[in-house]
C-alpha cells in the first residue's frame, strides 16, 4: 500500500508527531502482583494476534498486568512488560485534558471559537466554522464532517510543505481547511473527526505558544511519570525495540511495518492520536482518570475532570471502523458505553492507526480500569480485545 492509501485507510480507523520520546524503553514501575501472561497467551493463536498486552487498575494501583507474543510476526522476538504499544485515538483524552488545563488558566474558554482563535483567517473562513467552539471540536459536534477525501488530500499535500514546525503545519492545515462548509449545524450531530481534533490542537498551540507535543510532554507525561510515552511509531527507526504495527494483507497474512514514513499516521494530526507507551504507563493514565484525580497529581480541578467525563451527545454510527465510536455517548475525548458483561457502563475509548489497536475502559465510581493493546488493527483485533476485556473483567471487575 502506498503512503496515500495508508493515510486514507488510517483516517477511517481514527487516530496520529514529532519523535520527542522521553526515555524509550524504561520500565514504568514495579511489576504488579498478579501476572496476566497465562491469561493472555492462549488468545494469540485464538485471535491471530502477534502480541497482546493488558493491565488492570483498582484503587489507584496496578493490580494485574501482562504482555505476550512477538514484536514482529514470523519471528520469536518476545514482547516484555515495558514495551511500547500505540494507542491511536485514545490520545484524544489527553488533548481534552490539556484543553481543560488551559481553560482553568483562562488562556481559553470552552466556548472559545475557531474564528476568535485565528482572527487572521476569519474573513475567508466559512461562516459556520467561525462560530464553532473548542468544546464542540472536542465532542465531535462541530459540524465538521468525518474524515473525507478533502482531508486526506490535504494531509498528502502537507508532506510537501517545507521549513515548518508542527504547530506551523497545523496552522497551515487549518487555513487550507477553513473555507470548507460544515456538514451539520454545530452542537446537533456527532461526526467523528480527526480534522476537528487537529484544529482543537492548533487552538491549544496558539493559546499556549508551544507545540501540542511539548505541551503533552510537560503537562501530562512528566507529572504522571509516563516515562515510556512518546509519539509516532512505537519502534525506533532501524530497530525492532517495540512491537511493530502490522497490516493485514488481502490473503490474511500479516505485514510488519517498521518505523518510517508509513509506520504511523502523519505527525500533523498528532492531537487526534499519535501517542505510544507501555501497558504499565497506559495503566497509570487509566488509574488517574478512574480515580478522577483524587489520588493525585492534581492536574486539573475535580469539576474540570468531571466535565471531560460527562456525556455531551448520543452516538449511533452504523458500520463504524475499529477504533472509532459506534454507539453509546461521547464526552470530551471519552465515550460512554454499556457492555453486555457489566451492569455499570464504562467510560472508554478505542484507538487505531490500522496497524495497532488499543482500548481503555474505566468505571470511576469504583476506581476500576482496564487497558488492552495489540499490534495489529482491523475487525478481528477489535473482536479479540473485547473478548479479552470480558474475560479479564470477569476475573477482576466483579469484586
Amino acid at each position: 500500500m502506498d503512503r496515500r492509501g495508508l493515510i486514507a485507510s488510517a483516517l477511517l480507523a481514527s487516530s496520529a508527531a514529532a519523535r520527542a520520546q522521553p526515555a524509550r524503553g524504561q520500565a514504568a514501575g514495579p511489576e504488579p502482583a498478579i501476572p496476566l501472561d497465562d491469561v493472555l497467551r492462549p488468545c494469540l493463536a485464538r485471535y491471530a494476534l502477534p502480541a497482546l498486552a493488558a493491565a488492570v487498575v483498582r484503587g489507584g494501583q496496578v493490580v494485574a498486568a501482562g504482555a505476550v507474543g512477538t514484536r514482529r510476526a514470523g519471528t520469536k522476538t518476545p514482547v516484555v512488560i515495558s514495551d511500547r504499544f500505540h494507542i491511536g485515538s485514545d490520545t484524544k483524552a489527553m488533548t481534552s485534558l490539556l484543553a481543560g488545563m488551559l481553560v482553568e488558566q483562562e488562556a481559553l474558554r470552552w466556548d472559545s471559537t475557531v474564528g476568535a482563535a485565528f482572527p487572521e483567517l476569519a474573513t475567508d473562513m466559512d461562516a459556520g466554522l467561525r462560530a464553532v467552539t473548542l468544546e464542540q471540536l472536542l465532542s465531535h459536534t462541530s459540524g465538521i464532517p468525518s474524515d473525507n477525501d478533502t482531508f486526506g488530500n490535504l494531509l498528502t499535500e502537507s508532506f510537501a510543505q517545507d521549513g515548518l514546525n508542527l504547530d506551523e503545519l497545523r496552522f497551515w492545515l487549518v487555513r487550507r481547511w477553513s473555507s470548507q462548509p460544515l456538514a451539520a449545524k454545530p452542537g446537533t450531530t456527532f461526526a467523528y473527526s480527526n480534522m476537528g481534533y487537529t484544529m482543537a490542537g492548533a487552538m491549544l498551540e496558539r493559546a499556549a505558544k508551544k507545540t501540542w507535543e511539548e505541551l503533552i510532554v510537560e503537562r501530562v507525561f512528566a507529572p504522571l511519570g509516563l516515562r515510556t510515552a512518546g509519539f509516532g511509531p512505537q519502534a525506533t527507526l532501524g530497530r525492532v525495540d517495540a512491537p511493530l504495527g502490522h497490516l493485514l494483507r488481502e490473503d490474511g497474512t500479516l505485514k510488519p511495518m517498521l518505523a518510517g514514513p508509513d509506520g504511523d499516521n502523519p505527525a500533523i494530526i498528532g492531537p487526534a492520536g499519535t501517542v505510544h507507551l507501555s501497558i504499565l504507563d497506559f495503566a497509570t493514565w487509566a488509574s488517574w482518570n478512574a480515580c478522577e484525580g483524587r489520588r493525585g497529581p492534581a492536574l486539573v480541578r475535580p469539576e474540570t475532570l468531571r466535565k471531560l467525563h460527562t456525556q455531551v451527545i448520543e452516538i449511533s454510527v452504523p458500520d463504524a471502523a475499529p477504533g472509532t465510536p459506534a454507539k453509546g455517548g461521547y464526552c470530551l475525548g471519552w465515550g460512554i458505553l454499556t457492555m453486555p458483561f457489566a451492569r455499570e457502563p464504562f467510560l472508554m475509548h478505542t484507538g487505531s492507526n490500522t496497524m495497532n489497536l488499543a482500548m481503555i475502559m474505566l468505571q470511576p465510581a469504583r476506581e476500576f480500569g482496564l487497558v488492552l493493546a495489540t499490534n495489529v488493527g482491523g475487525k478481528g483485533a477489535d473482536a479479540a480485545l473485547r473478548a479479552v476485556a470480558e474475560d479479564i473483567y470477569g476475573r477482576f471487575g466483579q469484586a
